[in-house]
């Protein structure tokens, strides 16, 4: 479990959106019928909410959008639906920082079990969940170790499409787990860097950075603003094939993403990254990046 990603007692009395529906988080249900429980067939992003305003949120439900489109579903909500049932949750349950939102949209119910989206004939099902949580990492420094499972190929699912279905991730995610680790690696079937089972991940090696293809990989909001402030802040920047024996010499390492911004590693397969600090270009990223939050995000309204 990541250092901080543990239950709020806050949380149990939030409400969660269900389809223009707000309900009590103990009362928030959806059909064992549903594309979820019959196949995690959906698509999700995650939010951050600082202060009365969300990051990136359009950016977030554009990508929904395109999952969704990509895999077919009929009857997508617009941008702007989407975005009011964000706003209306935000603001029934009275909430403005600290939070995470976790958006997602299945195909919907089904007229009975079976995998053929045909049978898929209700429209489709839209949750937004609100929780309290702070970012999942801390500061400390992450342990990571290296998965023996690898990230999808995009012959094989693509990652560029945001879908519920995480078993290759929850698989690596075990391996860390049994380690004793924060999280793990995922390397392509070439065997170069992918990214890990929650993350993108970011490399500095003599003062430039450095980042995995995103092929097997999801090109993340979180990792795609960091290339954004790097190059505007005149740190040289690269995506390339990475291999195990580079992610160990790195001069700095960190992690990218919602739940847990930028995220410092200490240490990967008992390899400690430099001097095991965390390192001055890692830093000034971070302080780059929650500037870029408080000057970018979305007013609550």
């Amino acid at each position: 479990m990541a250092k901080f990603n543990v239950a709020d007692p806050r949380n149990e009395t939030l409400l969660v959106y269900i389809n223009n529906e707000l309900l009590p988080r103990k009362e928030a249900k959806i059909s064992v019928l549903d594309s979820l429980v019959q196949g995690g067939d959906g698509v999700w992003e995650g939010l951050r909410v600082y202060q009365g305003k969300v990051f990136q949120l359009y950016e977030h439900i554009e990508r929904m959008i395109k999952s969704a489109h990509a895999l077919a579903f009929k009857n997508i909500p617009t941008k702007d639906e989407i975005s009011k049932a964000v706003f209306k949750t935000l603001k029934a349950n009275n909430i403005e920082d600290g939070v995470h939102i976790r958006m997602t949209l299945s195909r919907g119910l089904k007229a009975t079990s079976g995998m053929n989206p045909d049978l898929n004939q209700f429209g489709r099902t839209l949750i937004i969940l609100p929780e309290y949580k702070g970012l999942v990492y801390g500061d400390e420094g992450l342990k990571l170790i290296t998965s023996s499972i690898r990230r999808n190929p995009p012959h094989c699912l693509d990652s560029k499409i945001h879908h519920n279905n995480l078993l290759n991730n929850i698989l690596a995610k075990i391996e860390a787990n049994v380690a004793e680790a924060d999280d793990a690696v995922m390397l392509d079937v070439d065997g170069f860097i992918s990214e890990t089972n929650a993350t993108n991940i970011f490399f500095i090696k003599n003062s430039k950075l450095f980042t995995p293809f995103a092929t097997s990989c999801l090109p993340g909001l979180t990792r795609q603003k960091v290339l954004e402030i790097s190059e505007a802040n005149g740190i040289a920047t690269q995506e390339k094939q990475i291999s195990i024996a580079e992610m160990y010499s790195a001069d700095e390492c960190f992690t990218t993403g919602t739940m847990g911004a930028l995220a410092w590693v200490k240490e990967i397969d008992g390899r400690v990254i430099s001097d095991g600090r965390k390192g001055p270009f890692t830093e000034k990223l971070s302080e780059y990046y929650f500037k870029a939050v408080e000057n970018e995000a979305v007013p609550i309204k």
